[in-house]
């Protein structure tokens, strides 16, 4: 429960990328900019902040969900991945080397958020088919790409997780 303190600021805690965070917000800041600018993590992007773009697309209890839907009150107590949380020993994940063989960024502003959805992708037991993965996009707004290398990368990351 959300603890409300004499400055009318909350007390949330939450678990971001396997590290423990509890800080003082106020009520209604949004969970992108609490991300963004109280813990540093500005991988995530904030674009249309009308949960159109998925720039923001964060993985919320292993979902993904647009942060800049969120106020940080409601993620008190949850667990959150976030772009820089998808590095692997210091290493770039199979899924990020994935998007850079096949060629699936360009600028790289929606990048971050497509990424957490292709990794809610590769989390999941099941294998999508290429419709089912442009429907996942759909929620992903990409003006340099065309999608076909996002596409690519995608299911070359799904190859190689069948492999493991």
């Amino acid at each position: 429960m959300v603890e409300i303190v004499q400055d009318q600021r909350a007390k949330v805690s939450l678990t971001i990328n396997g590290r423990v965070v509890g800080k003082y917000v106020e009520p209604r800041k949004l969970l992108s900019d609490f991300i963004r600018e109280d813990l540093a993590l500005t991988g995530t992007h904030i674009g249309c902040e009308h949960g159109v773009c998925g720039s923001c697309t964060i993985l919320f209890n292993g979902s993904a969900v647009r942060s800049c839907l969120m106020f940080t009150v409601q993620a008190d107590g949850s667990e959150i991945k976030t772009i820089e949380g998808l590095f692997e020993n210091g290493k770039m994940s199979s899924l990020q080397e994935a998007f850079i063989e096949s060629h699936g960024l360009q600028c790289g502003f929606c990048t971050p958020g497509i990424l957490m959805s292709a990794y809610e992708i590769l989390q999941s037991d099941t294998r999508p088919s290429k419709k089912e993965i442009k429907e996942i996009l759909s929620g992903h707004l990409c003006r340099c790409t065309g999608y076909k290398g996002i596409i690519e990368a995608i299911e070359k990351a799904l190859d190689r997780k069948s492999k493991e």
